[in-house]
C-alpha cells in the first residue's frame, strides 16, 4: 500500500549542529509515508549532530549543496542553534531555501529552522511558530508567531521544539501530501 507521500522527493538542509531528533524523527515519518528523503549539506561525506546537551550521532549526506536542483518537492529544515546558524549564512544554502519559497512549494521548518527562512526573505506575512528565542526575529521579518505545537500557514509548517514533533510531523505529511504533483520517480 502506497503512502501519502509515494514518489515525493524531500529534500533536508542540514549542517554540523543539526538537533538530532529534529532530522531523524521527521525523516523517519516522511520516509514511512512514501517519500524519498535525502540529505543535502554543504559538507560532503557526513554531518554531526547535536543531541540536546552534547554533540551526537552523525549521518551521511546525500547530496552535496553545491549539486542540489530544484527537482526536490519539499523541504525539511531541521533546527538546533547550530545548524541554522550557519547555514543562514552561507548564501547557497540561503538561494537553496529561497527557490522552495518562489517555486510554491512545501517547505517545514522546526524549533530555530525558521532563521534560514527569515534571511532567505521568506517569513514576512506568515503566521509561524518556532523556538521561544525566535519569536522577536520573526515579528522582525513581519512574520505574525504564535506559541502553537504546529503551525501551517501559505505552504509552509512551522513547529517549536523536540516535544512538539509528533504534531509537527502530522502537520509536515499533511502539507507535503496535499502540494502539487510529486516529481517523476527516478
Amino acid at each position: 500500500m502506497a503512502g501519502p507521500l509515494q514518489s515525493h522527493k524531500i529534500a533536508i538542509l542540514a549542517t554540523d549542529g543539526f538537533e538530532y531528533v529534529e532530522l531523524v524523527r521527521p525523516r523517519k515519518a516522511l520516509d514511512d509515508a512514501g517519500a524519498k528523503t535525502s540529505l543535502v549539506s554543504p559538507k560532503t561525506g557526513r554531518v554531526r549532530g547535536w543531541n540536546f546537551t552534547d554533540w551526537g550521532d552523525e549521518l551521511s549526506v546525500d547530496v552535496h549543496l553545491d549539486h542540489a536542483s530544484a527537482d526536490f518537492d519539499a523541504l525539511l529544515l531541521p533546527g538546533g542553534v547550530i545548524n541554522p546558524d550557519s547555514l543562514r549564512m552561507q548564501p547557497k544554502a540561503v538561494a537553496f531555501v529561497k527557490s522552495f519559497f518562489d517555486a510554491g512549494k512545501p517547505v517545514a521548518s522546526i524549533c530555530h529552522g525558521p532563521w534560514t527562512i527569515i534571511n532567505a526573505d521568506a517569513a514576512r506575512g506568515r503566521r509561524m511558530t518556532s523556538w521561544p528565542s525566535l519569536e522577536i526575529d520573526l515579528r522582525n521579518a513581519g512574520a505574525q508567531w504564535v506559541d502553537e505545537d504546529a503551525v501551517t500557514d501559505q505552504g509552509l509548517v512551522t513547529s517549536r521544539k523536540p516535544d512538539d514533533i509528533p504534531a509537527f510531523n502530522r502537520a509536515m505529511i499533511d502539507l507535503f501530501s496535499r502540494a502539487r504533483q510529486p516529481a517523476a520517480a527516478d
